[in-house]
């Protein structure tokens, strides 16, 4: 079935079952292959559906939190009266006239709430993070306000929890050789800039493999992740510029845009209408104040974080372009990171030469901080040519489908057992949901009393009534190791009562936005 109908001012396509964010469902009986988007065909559909939160759990998980804060204040009033020791971080008595360096209602969560779970987070592995790891053992004694080692280690854990999708985080194999040959000739260190004296030929090769691995004129690689948003943004755009952000894009972008000066206006999550709202409105009402048109749009130049989607989607591991087979120069900057598919650090952005040579000259990663460390950098070229075929083998085209096959299979698995999953089918982040602030804790010691290391979410960093649960899938992971890890997520989802599931599915691109404008900053 084809699409022949003029597509519409925002990208979609108009004829029947197209719904208005361009998520297209045909007539009973009939097969949708692409839809038409931003000009161009998509060679799959977009399947991204998240389960309602039911009533009763949203309720009482408001109650919870309430229930919470009420013994905060309780256990606050308790330590101001020497009823029971306090032991957070609190100004001298002689700073007590100053600016307090402890914001009130982050240390209260902190000394409140976040103790009560803190074990859960910042788990000591001893061991490279793999399919299995290594956990050093720890004890406390004060309720999370201090840990003791034991001087135990815990062995062969699986790993839920780390970024390492496509398995190149191991300690053997053509990667960690060629690392190590690497290290031997030219040390761990460059102790310079790009800049001054730390541009290496192991630099230049890197950035022009990325170049031909992304599709793109040119690349420039950074030594890390985060500050490749944070930093580059505000060489990008600044004042009397106007961004256009999805609600749900990472801090660094966040940051970035904010360090920019530019007006930020807020999108609701992959919602192309909320999007083309927005965009109307900004070009027919200029800067705020002034109403001067504006001096740039960032949505018109279209910038693409892949910090996770590179090497773990698309047929060859290109990314979310290879994945809905796009063209990579309808994209003007594509970003992303050397973190997660291909076991290193830093990250990178490509694009237009133009755009390149700019960002070596004026962004201030390029400028101030370190060269990438070049056995880090030969990790990746190393990682990245084994994913293009070009070390002679088929293993990273392998690799690729065999995450692509344990993300599908982890998430049918964990729908049928009746817990609430997050998310497109194929993403290998896999978000279960566990709503409570109480269960966030219970299931992270739980499943890692059955030997499976996992990493659980709450509030701040999701919204108030959202914790979770997050799988990250690899490649690594065998069939054997995943059935093991579902055996056990069934037994503690029946034992904490987590399977919230009633099976009423809503696409993100049908859900319902409202009609306000978000501006998160003005000037």
């Amino acid at each position: 079935m084809e699409l022949h109908e003029r597509p519409r001012a925002n990208g979609c396509g108009g004829a029947r079952g197209a719904l208005r964010n361009g998520f297209v469902r045909g007539p009973p009986g009939t097969q949708i292959n692409h839809i038409v988007h931003n000009g161009g065909l998509y060679k799959r559909p977009f399947n991204e559906a998240f389960e309602e939160t039911p009533m009763l759990v949203a309720v009482l998980t408001y109650v919870g939190y309430g229930v919470l804060t009420l013994f905060g204040y309780l256990r606050d009033f308790m330590r101001q009266w020497k009823i029971e020791k306090c032991q957070n971080a609190t100004e001298r008595e002689e700073q007590k006239d100053f600016v307090p360096l402890y914001q009130d209602f982050e240390n209260f969560y902190n000394r409140n709430l976040y103790m009560r779970i803190r074990d859960s987070w910042n788990r000591p592995i001893c061991s490279v993070p793999g399919a299995k790891v290594d956990m050093m053992e720890r004890v406390s004694h004060d309720y999370n306000w201090t840990f003791t080692y034991t001087g135990r280690v815990i062995k062969d854990i699986i790993n839920m929890g780390s970024y390492n999708y496509l398995g190149f985080a191991q300690k053997t194999g053509a990667c960690q050789e060629a690392a190590a040959k690497v290290l031997s000739q030219y040390g761990a260190g460059v102790c310079s800039t790009r800049q001054e004296m730390g541009n290496l030929d192991k630099h230049e090769e890197l950035e022009k493999l990325v170049a031909r691995f992304l599709g793109v004129e040119s690349a420039m690689a950074y030594g890390m992740g985060f500050a490749t948003n944070s930093m580059n943004i505000p060489a990008l755009v600044g004042k009397g510029c106007l961004i256009l952000s999805d609600e749900l894009n990472h801090a660094s972008l966040v940051l970035g845009a904010r360090l920019s000066g530019a007006t930020i206006r807020i999108f609701k999550h992959n919602n192309m209408q909320s999007l083309e709202k927005l965009l109307k409105d900004a070009i027919v009402h200029g800067q705020p104040r002034t109403r001067r048109p504006w001096k740039k749009i960032l949505i018109l130049y279209l910038y693409l974080d892949e910090a996770h989607s590179i090497g773990a989607l698309g047929p060859s591991g290109r990314g979310v372009v290879d994945y809905f087979g796009l063209d990579p120069e309808d994209v003007d900057v594509m970003m992303g990171t050397f973190t997660k598919s291909f076991g290193a650090a830093g990250g990178y952005i490509g694009g237009k030469k133009e755009l390149i040579d700019y960002l070596r000259t004026y962004s201030h990663s390029a400028a101030y901080a370190t060269s990438m460390s070049p056995p880090v950098v030969e990790q990746i070229i190393t990682s990245v040519k084994c994913i293009m075929g070009e070390d002679g083998t088929t293993i990273g085209r392998a690799r690729v489908q065999q995450l692509a096959e344990n993300t599908r299979y982890f998430r049918r698995r964990l729908k049928e057992m009746g817990f609430i999953i997050y998310g497109n089918e194929d993403s290998p982040v896999v978000p279960l949901m566990l709503y409570m602030p109480a269960k966030i804790g219970a299931f992270g010691r739980e499943m890692l009393k059955r030997n499976i290391g996992v990493v659980v979410v709450g509030f701040p960093a999701t919204p108030i009534i959202e914790s979770r649960a997050r799988f990250c899938l690899s490649a690594a992971h065998t069939k054997e190791m995943l059935d093991t890890a579902l055996k056990e997520i069934n037994e503690v989802g029946d034992l904490l009562q987590l399977k919230y599931s009633r099976r009423r599915l809503v696409p993100l691109l049908d859900r319902p936005f409202d009609e306000t404008t978000y501006e998160e900053t003005e000037d």
